[in-house]
């Protein structure tokens, strides 16, 4: 019998739980495993500031090597779990190594979804935007007039698109809903993004999909559009969403639904096992969602190392997001699903707006962008649970901080 606590996954949720219980002196040994060749850092920074070369790779690293072996953290790189055995309670590697476990955490994470190869999804050239790997490839790509195709209208992609108009390439953006940002924002936050875009002389066409990729010699040189128009491209980049990477733990026999289903404590289905981040689905106001958040990974990564070093609190979510795009700071307080009213307020500065969410008239949620106060205000009325009076927001002239009482 061991003690042991494995965490299969060391991005941000696999690092946070792993240093929150250190912080709780708690003294079991820790197993940290990361299929990457490198040590658990941030990855939101890649496709900003480090795609850009505005920052080096080791200001990414959560913490430098000296850490893990001073805080008894086995950091075990380029590996991965090939199989769990609840009943003996280890851990099979690809390696062909055997761990075992008192504990086990899975953080897991997402995966990007790929392009089908019968439309051209394996061309030399077809990229996605996950990990160090993918900017390190998508940097060398990424040069002044060269031609991009950005396939997929939602933060992912838009992100994309600004920063490769900030390296001087042409850039079309092709989105096959109606419009962009249609599965994540309310109409009024895309119409403001788009016109954004459109200033920076980004080619956005909604309501238009990809047939398929044309390619020479293995690498990609066009794309075939839905509406029948063909266009020269040098690379693509596909944002069309994430899966969750929940499929070891269905091969455990743990309950999976769209995500590794977790209760309030963040425990799986089987008791000495948890699960934290992008990969769980966890219980949000009578329903279970996954929340696709550092925030998230964060928080309820922690709130699980509570719970293992011996606490009973539950986690209880208060999400917030935020993309940066040029110079335009979007940040997201709440969770907008299932809301059926908006309202759209205008900020004190110059290109500041704030979208306001609501569902049956309570608020569920705001989209701030270069909106600092209406962020900060909207946060606090959710975590409170404090319901706005609507003709106040309505009012530009009306000073926010009055809802907060």
């Amino acid at each position: 019998m061991t003690d042991r606590l494995v965490i299969i996954g060391a991005g941000q949720a696999g690092f946070a739980l792993a240093a929150k219980l250190r912080a709780l002196k708690d003294t079991r040994p820790i197993t940290l495993i990361g299929a990457e060749d490198v040590a658990p850092y941030q990855r939101p920074p890649l496709s900003k500031k480090y795609l850009l070369g505005e920052m080096a790779f080791d200001r990414l690293l959560f913490r430098d090597q000296h850490w893990y072996a001073d805080n008894d953290v086995d950091l075990r790189l380029s590996t991965w779990a090939e199989q769990i055995k609840p009943d003996s309670k280890q851990v099979l590697l690809q390696d062909g190594s055997v761990l075992d476990y008192g504990t086990l955490a899975l953080a897991t994470g997402s995966t990007p979804r790929r392009l089908p190869a019968a439309i051209g999804g394996d061309l030399e050239g077809v990229y996605v935007a996950r990990d160090k790997r993918d900017a390190d490839l998508l940097a060398d790509e990424m040069r002044p007039g060269r031609r991009v195709l950005i396939i997929g209208g939602g933060y992912i992609g838009l992100e994309a698109a600004a920063v490769a108009r900030h390296r001087g390439l042409e850039v079309t953006v092709i989105e096959m809903a109606d419009r962009i940002l249609q599965r994540v924002a309310a109409k009024e936050t895309a119409d403001i993004m788009r016109v954004i875009h459109e200033a920076h002389d980004v080619v956005i066409r909604e309501k238009t999909g990809l047939k398929h990729l044309i390619g020479k010699d293995g690498r990609v040189t066009g794309a075939a559009l839905s509406d029948g128009s063909v266009i020269d491209i040098d690379f693509a980049v596909v944002g069309i969403g994430v899966a969750p990477n929940d499929q070891l733990a269905k091969e455990a026999g743990l309950e999976v639904a769209n995500g590794i289903v977790v209760d309030e404590f963040a425990r799986t289905s089987d008791p000495a096992i948890f699960a934290a981040g992008d990969c769980a689905a966890l219980l949000w106001q009578g329903g279970r969602i996954r929340l696709e958040s550092v925030q998230n990974a964060v928080d309820q990564a922690e709130a699980a190392a509570a719970v293992i070093a011996g606490g009973s609190e539950p986690y209880d979510p208060k999400p917030w997001f935020w993309s940066d795009q040029y110079d335009v700071k979007l940040q997201i307080a709440g969770f907008n699903l299932g809301y059926d009213e908006t309202l759209l307020r205008p900020g004190a500065r110059e290109g500041a707006h704030s979208v306001w969410y609501f569902r049956e008239g309570r608020l569920i949620a705001v989209d701030a962008i270069n909106d600092a106060k209406a962020y900060v205000t909207g946060k606090k009325l959710l975590e409170s649970g404090t319901n706005p009076d609507k003709s106040i927001l309505a009012d530009p002239s009306a000073d926010l901080k009055s809802l907060l009482g």
